[in-house]
């Protein structure tokens, strides 16, 4: 299916295609997986003149995105042009479904168009430079994120004030968590991204990349700038199972539409400059070079004795060894923590039925508590080992507690370690399908971690009592070896993931420090994968990264003299 501008520029149409000519067309650049990444670099090929494919595995999405959609909201949003992934309060009921909007791989992601931007909170936080600084290699530090950190900025409306009516709603948890740490223990209050830097003892409103009441995002912003292009395609529902190569070069995708399999074809001219570009997220990605025939040799000899490697990939002698693909795969390792009060009044979102009044608000004005996806207040701290070195952690306030909680005076405070922390895993494909998957490392194979991260929740448990404020699933008085335990075991509140997956395919490992994967001409990989374990919500940085991938990439293709 193809996606045109529309003449207003205001939505674009699904248009019915008989046949698929486009994919007998030869491209300068294919990019594959139209998440955040993938629309922000294909947007920028696009506009640097190279003639652009983009593929989406997944379907529409956002209400501009076309398509049924009445397949993809309640009742009371028929007679608008809003899906549910428009509306920022439904954003948790998409996990929930079966609308297609997720993966079918082995975790969460977003396959449709939009990707994680469709289906997350929409939590825009700008990194600190510390991240840049300490952990991203030479020609990636803060100083040089600089020009595409404001481009971004240019392009993508946030706000931590989302209701169209100027009016803060659900605050009682938001005012009971300022309360506990700023006014009980002393932290700072502070705009977040105004103060980016600061990651000690600080405390804010959440900041969403939203626009007029509505989820925003890339699909709403530089994929609009795409469509209006003549050199640039959206193809969705399009599977790719591999990278073509002939030898040591990148030469086009095998893709599959409607069943049946087929060569898309990269020009000539980008044998050795911009050519084929995966987007397809921390999971996917590093599974398609894999595929591919690139990668570990353990991974690639599974593939070859199963018969799942391409035709052309004989024996062991046609891989391309690659062990950083997949390697060093990030999440936030998550602890729910239900906190009561007798000031909190909770707030759980309807998909079916909204609060009459609340529906209203929406319907007629982008306002009320549907405009944001449930977070009221977030903060930060970092400890300082005794080596220099720093790890990072972040609270997020929700509206409503979970599980066993669920009164009218609970809500849910997820902590999350961050920046910092040792425990990594890896991407792996195991049988029978050879999916992507995380292996059983991604949490707390380091025991650092669960001892920082209790230490972190012992430290601001000292403040609840002055708030008023009881946690009920960890007693206020636990010890730190008593919070470490129960954050390390599996269960409903603890040891769980956030769906926060980076870092499989680090740059100078995986990719070298121009975002081409290692030993392979004319192929690239521009996502999360990229990223070094964050402080923050990944999105902000996925983006900043394509941002600062797109410049990569055009600034290569100009040095070596190539032409589109």
């Amino acid at each position: 299916m193809r996606y045109s501008k529309s003449p207003l520029g205001a939505a674009f149409g699904l248009l019915g295609v008989v046949n698929a000519e486009w994919m007998d067309e030869k491209w300068d650049t294919i990019v594959v997986g139209a998440g955040p990444a993938g629309i922000i670099v294909s947007t920028r090929m696009a506009q640097a003149g190279l003639k652009t494919l983009l593929l989406e595995a997944g379907g529409p999405s956002y209400g501009i995105t076309g398509g049924d959609l009445d397949s993809r909201r309640p009742d009371w949003l028929k007679n608008t042009n809003l899906s549910r992934v428009d509306v920022p309060g439904l954003y948790k009921s998409i996990f929930a479904s079966g609308d297609g909007m997720t993966c079918s791989i082995n975790s969460y992601g977003g396959c449709t168009i939009g990707g994680s931007s469709a289906i997350n909170a929409g939590l825009f936080f700008e990194p600190p430079s510390s991240d840049y600084d300490l952990y991203f290699p030479a020609g990636w530090k803060s100083a040089d994120m600089k020009n595409a950190t404001q481009r971004l900025y240019a392009m993508q409306p946030s706000t931590n004030l989302t209701s169209m009516d100027g009016q803060r709603y659900l605050q009682s948890g938001y005012e009971a968590t300022r309360k506990w740490l700023v006014d009980g223990m002393g932290w700072k209050d502070v705009d977040l991204n105004a103060a980016a830097n600061d990651k000690t003892e600080v405390f804010g409103r959440p900041i969403y990349d939203y626009s007029n009441g509505q989820r925003g995002g890339p699909v709403t912003t530089y994929l609009q700038v795409a469509l209006g292009l003549p050199n640039f395609r959206l193809e969705s529902n399009v599977t790719v199972t591999r990278v073509e190569r002939t030898a040591d070069r990148a030469t086009g995708v095998i893709a599959t539409l409607n069943g049946q399999e087929k060569l898309i074809q990269l020009s000539a001219s980008t044998a050795n400059g911009v050519g084929v570009i995966l987007s397809g997220g921390a999971i996917s990605s590093p599974g398609l070079l894999m595929h591919s025939g690139i990668g570990p040799v353990a991974q690639l000899s599974a593939l070859h004795d199963a018969g799942k490697l391409a035709p052309g990939i004989q024996s062991a002698s046609d891989f391309i060894v690659n062990e950083d693909v997949g390697v060093g795969l990030f999440d936030n390792p998550n602890t729910f923590i239900e906190l009561t009060s007798p000031s909190i009044q909770s707030y759980t979102y309807s998909y079916d039925a909204p609060p009459a009044g609340d529906k209203d608000l929406y319907l007629s004005s982008r306002s009320g508590p549907y405009t944001f996806a449930s977070q009221t207040a977030v903060f930060w701290d970092t400890l300082t080992r005794a080596d220099g070195s720093q790890a990072v952690f972040q609270g997020t306030v929700d509206s409503a507690g979970f599980g066993e909680w669920m009164d009218n005076h609970t809500i849910t405070l997820n902590i999350y370690g961050t920046s910092g922390l040792k425990s990594t895993g890896s991407v792996v494909l195991s049988a029978p399908d050879f999916k992507a998957t995380p292996d059983g490392n991604v949490y707390y194979s380091s025991p650092t971690d669960g001892l920082e991260i209790a230490s972190f929740i012992h430290k601001i448990f000292q403040g609840l009592p002055g708030a008023g404020i009881t946690p009920l699933n960890i007693p206020q008085g636990s010890s730190v070896e008593e919070i470490r335990s129960y954050i390390t075991t599996a269960s409903r509140y603890a040891r769980g993931s956030v769906n926060h997956f980076s870092s499989s395919c680090r740059i100078g490992r995986c990719v070298d420090g121009g975002l081409r994967v290692k030993g392979v001409k004319g192929l690239w990989v521009v996502d999360g994968s990229l990223l070094e374990p964050l402080s923050v919500n990944p999105q902000f940085g996925v983006m900043v990264v394509a941002e600062k991938g797109s410049d990569t990439a055009v600034e290569q293709r100009d040095s070596l003299g190539l032409t589109f």
